[in-house]
């Protein structure tokens, strides 16, 4: 049997001369690709579906809670969701060869900044099989090659989309490795992968904390990533109230498990009395749950509040849970998101124009919203096509990883035989 070292060795080794075949394609052979694809999905729908409820049906024995089981399902629509993602993804320019700046130096010799994909990505990802579709679709339209890695729990599913994928580069006649889909969610395994900067060039989790500070542990590659997604909304003293409640409600409820909904509400003191008995009363209408602070707490009426110890500021609950402070002022509310948050989505609600610069321009996180929902910081809504994942780092990429994000860039010079002195 192969031992796991020579495994790793073989799947990345697979992915590197992959990854020059990919890169040398053109925007028309990698849109082929992508165009091979959605026939694929729609072709391997009912194989995708019945395969994702052998992997449900399996989480639902093992009692995994609905916000997980919720990330797990894919249904028809959400096979029409991915096919959504792609086509996008397709009607984006292709970034590679793109000059982004270039001048002539005074001795003749004339200089480009050029996008070129990053080469060899391993994107590590828990119970989202869409991932499967939308990472690979980035990272072929880039031009990189990628290795995929899901969780255990989603295996049956992402192996089906993985023959999507196969199929699709064959037909394109792109190497089939340039996105291959582990069989097996061994956690040696990717370890191996971890330790092989040689012939792969970043890591990009998208999943839990756990995971990530678990990778950042034993991993070799230089990694693309969010930690935490401790997310805000603050209603501000000048804010329309019907609007700060929907979007309130919509940052909280529509998806509570996902890194861009809202864990910590933040209300002006002055608005108080007059905002959070009736939005909380409908938070707790769609069962939401509160830690507050005892400011807060006075305005519960009805609601039951649990006072808020210095961990709830910090925690991503991804459920049906809700931080609530009343804040004396934008400079509190502020300093709160600073303080607490994980630079992942913040939002504020408010008519004052000044209050909102101000809360874009101060807030240090990776999205700053105005009168908006928080939700709205995803690739797929902000016409990246789709995303790879949410990066909160400050290098290389922040926020949606898209295209862009995906390559780097070098430097092309041009001369007629200069040479230094």
């Amino acid at each position: 049997m192969e031992n796991l070292h020579l495994q790793a060795m073989r799947i990345a080794t697979a992915a590197r001369e992959a990854a020059g075949g990919i890169a040398g394609a053109g925007g028309g052979e990698k849109n082929a690709a992508l165009a091979a694809l959605t026939q694929a999905l729609r072709s391997r729908r009912k194989k995708i579906i019945a395969a994702n409820k052998k992997d449900v049906a399996a989480a639902q024995r093992a009692g995994q809670p609905d916000a997980f089981i919720d990330r797990l399902t894919v249904t028809p629509a959400g096979v029409e969701k991915m096919i959504a993602g792609v086509q996008q993804i397709t009607a984006l320019p292709d970034p590679v060869g793109q000059v982004l700046d270039g001048w002539t130096r005074p001795n003749g010799l004339r200089l480009e900044r050029v996008r070129v994909p990053l080469g060899v990505l391993l994107i590590i990802f828990e119970s989202r099989p869409n991932v499967a579709i939308d990472a690979a679709a980035l990272a072929i339209k880039s031009g990189n090659a990628a290795i995929l890695r899901g969780g255990k729990e989603a295996l049956n599913t992402n192996l089906e989309l993985g023959e999507c994928w196969r199929d699709a580069l064959s037909a394109a006649q792109l190497p089939p490795d340039a996105a291959q889909i582990l069989a097996t969610p061994d956690r040696e395994l990717l370890n191996e992968l971890l330790k092989l900067s040689t012939l792969i060039d970043v890591a990009i989790p998208r999943g839990g904390k756990e995971l990530i500070r678990a990778l950042l542990e034993n991993s070799r590659l230089p990694m693309l990533k969010h930690l935490d997604g401790v997310c805000h909304v603050y209603v501000d003293s000048a804010a329309d109230l019907a609007m700060a409640q929907d979007v309130v409600f919509n940052a909280k409820v529509q998806r509570p498990g996902v890194c861009n909904a809202a864990e910590t509400l933040l209300v002006h003191q002055d608005l108080a009395a007059k905002f959070l008995p009736p939005c909380l009363a409908a938070l707790s209408g769609a069962g939401v749950q509160f830690f507050g602070d005892h400011a807060a707490m006075k305005y519960g009426k009805n609601v039951a509040i649990t006072h808020a110890t210095p961990e709830s500021w910090r925690t991503e609950y991804s459920a049906l849970t809700l931080n609530v402070a009343v804040v004396k002022s934008l400079s509190a509310a502020i300093q709160h998101i600073n303080n607490y948050g994980s630079h992942h989505t913040d939002a504020i609600v408010t008519r004052d124009l000044d209050a909102a610069t101000r809360f874009q321009k101060e807030v240090d996180s990776a999205a700053v919203m105005v009168n908006c929902s928080t939700r709205f910081n995803d690739g797929f809504e902000f016409g990246l096509g789709a995303e790879i994942g949410i990066s909160t780092d400050k290098l290389h990429a922040r926020g949606p990883v898209g295209l862009e994000g995906l390559t780097t860039y070098k430097w092309l010079v041009h001369g007629t035989g200069q040479v230094r002195t």
